[in-house]
């Protein structure tokens, strides 16, 4: 492990990306701000392998965006706090929610080169709006300029990727299934992926595309090797022009389509039924506590006059005499 090997590319695990949402979250969501922190890590070999993050007091002013401040005396107690628990780590760069590269990172970068000879800038969306992992990197480089002879440090954007050991992967499972909303259903959440994974394909290909545009039309060098990984995915994709194939998927789709109809119109039917029955449970309890809350009036029984008491007297001596 090397420290003072320029760093080449980033791995970001999930770890950080949850700890960074949840700065956010607490303290600048709803707002224009932004939040700072530390990454912490390992360099091999010019790959940067950010495995922790922590943020840190952060203040900058919102019309001169030279006037900030960072409190790299509490990011000096926290990291010595983190030495005592993984010595392994180090200072690898610090964390920006940005969403863009803003005038004081400059600054604030030759900050962080007290505490690591390259640092890494890491742009964490928490709000991506775009497709595509929600990490791009940055390293300054220095920059000559040929006429006055005066060197200038400038952001150089670097490959990023996301990446998990097995530990983390089960815990994000576990908390992405906690966190789950159950109104949403299993089917309607398939749906939500394709279409957004129809719409990374498609950025994709008009990638390849526009490159080997380029390409044609001389304005970039042809690389072998990625030219040979378009022949492959070109390899692997199925030939659709063929009648048993298009066929089979004609089948499968219909299918899939037939039990999708299916299960949506027996899932409607169990929920007309449900309602039908909770509205007449409703209907019976509401008359119950109108019966309770509201009693009918009692009976009396009539009041005899003097006539009809003659007619029993009349009765019962005929009897007596009997």
């Amino acid at each position: 492990m090397s420290i003072n090997t320029f760093p080449v590319s980033t791995v970001v695990h999930p770890t950080v990306l949850l700890s960074v949402v949840d700065h956010y979250n607490r303290v600048a969501k709803d707002t224009d701000k932004r939040v700072v922190g530390v990454l912490l890590g390992s360099n091999m070999k010019g790959v940067v392998d950010v495995s922790n993050c922590y943020g840190v007091p952060f203040e900058e002013d919102s019309t001169n965006p030279n006037i900030w401040f960072l409190d790299h005396n509490f990011h000096e107690n926290m990291f010595a706090m983190f030495k005592k628990i993984n010595a392994r780590e180090n200072v690898v760069g610090w964390y920006s929610t940005g969403p863009k590269i803003r005038p004081a990172d400059q600054e604030i970068n030759e900050l962080f080169r007290r505490y690591t000879p390259n640092p890494v800038l890491v742009i964490i969306e928490v709000q991506p709006k775009e497709l595509g992992i929600p990490t791009k990197s940055y390293v300054t480089i220095e920059e000559v300029n040929k006429e006055t002879s005066e060197s200038t440090m400038r952001f150089q954007h670097i490959p990023s990727s996301i990446e998990a050991v097995e530990a983390e992967e089960i815990c994000i499972e576990h908390l992405l299934r906690d966190v789950k909303d159950s109104s949403i259903s299993s089917l309607t959440t398939q749906v939500t992926d394709k279409k957004i994974s129809l719409k990374h394909l498609l950025i994709n290909l008009q990638e390849m595309s526009h490159y080997l545009q380029l390409v044609c039309d001389g304005k970039l060098p042809a690389n072998n090797q990625i030219i040979g990984y378009i022949q492959d995915i070109i390899n692997l994709s199925p030939n659709l022009n063929a009648n048993e194939i298009s066929k089979s998927f004609a089948v499968q789709t219909n299918d899939t389509m037939s039990v999708i109809y299916l299960s949506s119109m027996i899932r409607s039917i169990i929920a007309l039924h449900n309602l039908i029955i909770n509205k007449t449970a409703n209907r019976e309890a509401e008359r119950k506590a109108d019966l309770i809350n509201n009693p009918p009036p009692a009976l009396e029984k009539p009041e005899t006059n003097a006539f009809d008491k003659e007619k029993e007297k009349e009765k019962e001596q005929p009897s007596k005499q009997a």
